[in-house]
């Protein structure tokens, strides 16, 4: 056995708890970890300095498409029909995999996070039960730190039963994003100004970069400046659930705008163009205008 297997092997054990607490399932766990080892073995990873961390960001990012294509999957057909046959099994973890972590959870969390929408849950599962920092639940999902941070707490205040907080956030959420979108549309600038959190920035992600979005913006008189007038071909979306916006071209999307509210402010503006077919994005109608 080379090093690289060695190495491996004495991860496998916590990489199949972090794809079972994500998955529920052992034998969807078990598929992630393999496919783990497979992209290892096609992967350079000579210069990376934590091959721990790189494993760690793998296995979460194919359970997350997991949970995506789980998500579709309900979509299509309605409610829970689609809910996998292994989260109704009676097949259990490995005894001496649970017994190794003390931070284990039991089958009744694990239907609580089923209802979780794919990016809360992973959000919530690396930074609550495996104790990743957001900076690197955000190189798993993509997202700034500070949009990771709201996933998780929103994921973390659906499993202790406060759906009613979350339903409550989404509503001032959209709120504050629609308000948003018709003052940058109509160019209402001291509008942008009282929505915009002191700390406002937009972020693009490399693919946005290359279209021509800034890097970074920050700064509320600069994002209010940067989206005064400039939204009139985007569209009203939900990402995860909530309310966001994209652009779209002859029926393609290319852009999604994911935006981070507190305190009833918008407090930052992602521009997603990487993998969005990967993004759980959904386009709504237009609001009908007041006759």
């Amino acid at each position: 056995m080379d090093d690289l297997s060695v190495e491996f092997e004495n991860r496998r054990t916590h990489l199949r708890a972090v794809a079972y607490r994500l998955l529920g399932s052992v034998h969807e766990a078990d598929d992630a970890v393999q496919e783990t080892w497979l992209r290892l073995q096609r992967s350079d990873v000579s210069q990376t300095g934590n091959l721990g961390g790189w494993l760690t960001t793998v296995v979460s990012r194919i359970c997350l498409d997991q949970l995506r294509a789980r998500a579709s999957r309900r979509e299509v057909l309605g409610g829970d029909a689609a809910a996998p046959d292994s989260l109704r099994d009676d097949r259990a973890v490995d005894p001496a995999a649970e017994a190794e972590h003390a931070d284990t959870v039991g089958r009744a969390l694990l239907v609580v996070l089923d209802t979780l929408p794919p990016a809360e849950r992973l959000a919530f599962c690396l930074h609550d039960l495996f104790g990743l920092s957001f900076d690197e639940v955000s190189a798993v999902l993509g997202r700034s730190s500070v949009a990771c941070r709201q996933l998780a707490s929103r994921g973390r205040r659906r499993v202790r039963g406060r759906t009613d907080e979350v339903e409550a956030d989404r509503v001032r959420h959209r709120d504050v994003v629609e308000a948003f979108m018709d003052a940058s549309r109509n160019g209402r600038f001291e509008r942008l100004l009282e929505l915009l959190h002191p700390e406002a920035a937009v972020s693009s992600d490399a693919a946005a970069a290359a279209m021509g979005s800034p890097a970074l913006v920050s700064g509320r008189d600069e994002v209010a400046g940067f989206f005064s007038g400039r939204a009139r071909a985007a569209r009203r979306a939900e990402l995860d659930g909530f309310a966001a916006a994209l652009w779209s071209l002859r029926g393609e999307i290319k852009v999604v705008f994911a935006f981070t509210v507190e305190d009833d402010l918008v407090r930052e503006i992602e521009l997603l163009a990487g993998d969005v077919d990967r993004l759980d994005v959904r386009t709504l109608p237009a609001r009908r205008s007041a006759d």
